[in-house]
């Protein structure tokens, strides 16, 4: 059985729109229906939402936390659902495995805490696979051009980040697999439509 709800993760740079849309295009070329998204955004609340996080002022952890879990539920409700009923593939550019290592690890909130609020919105939309595209932080950040608030955050916050999202692919290997990002975006894109296809 192939995945049908692939969650590409990473921080900051790590390449997760080119490599949504090599896939995706290697999927459509035999056969399949592919509806990818991103996070925040995908919906017209969700890309209000995405304006606060990335481009407002200074907001709390637990108000950062929350707002995706918004954004993350109204883009279920409204895309993803439907779309993995009438069984297309889902190729999200970030999940709720974000929240976990930059909220729940990163900005120290408790990754078990972070998880709870947004496995109830989600009510069961869980990815059938996560990719973590691993770079090293500065190589990420340097490719940033111009950086958000969140990726304006700084080396260490995403070092912090980098180390959530590897101790969630030690914790559930089987789901969370993480996939060096330094080789060549049609290389890294290969070794996830494997991946894919293995689930």
């Amino acid at each position: 059985m192939t995945a049908s709800y692939v969650a590409l993760e990473g921080i900051e740079g790590a390449g997760k729109s080119t490599i949504a849309g090599l896939v995706a295009g290697h999927q459509r070329s035999v056969g399949r229906e592919v509806v990818v998204v991103r996070e925040p955004g995908g919906t017209e609340l969700g890309e209000e939402i995405r304006r606060l996080l990335l481009h407002s002022g200074e907001m709390s952890p637990w108000a950062e936390a929350a707002l995706f879990a918004a954004s993350r539920a109204q883009l279920v409700a409204e895309v993803v659902r439907p779309a993995l009923e009438r069984g297309a593939l889902v190729i999200s550019d970030r999940t709720y495995y974000s929240s976990l290592a930059y909220q729940g690890h990163a900005r120290g909130l408790g990754v078990a805490e972070v998880r709870a609020l947004n496995e109830a919105v989600l009510d069961g939309a869980l990815p059938d696979l996560v990719v973590v595209l691993a770079v090293d932080p500065g190589v990420g950040l340097d490719r940033q051009v111009e950086p958000d608030r969140i990726g304006g955050a700084g080396l260490d916050f995403q070092r912090r980040v980098a180390e959530g999202y590897r101790l969630l692919a030690e914790q559930d290997p089987s789901l969370v697999r993480l996939v060096p990002a330094g080789d060549s975006p049609e290389q890294v894109a290969a070794t996830v439509v494997e991946l894919i296809g293995e689930m």
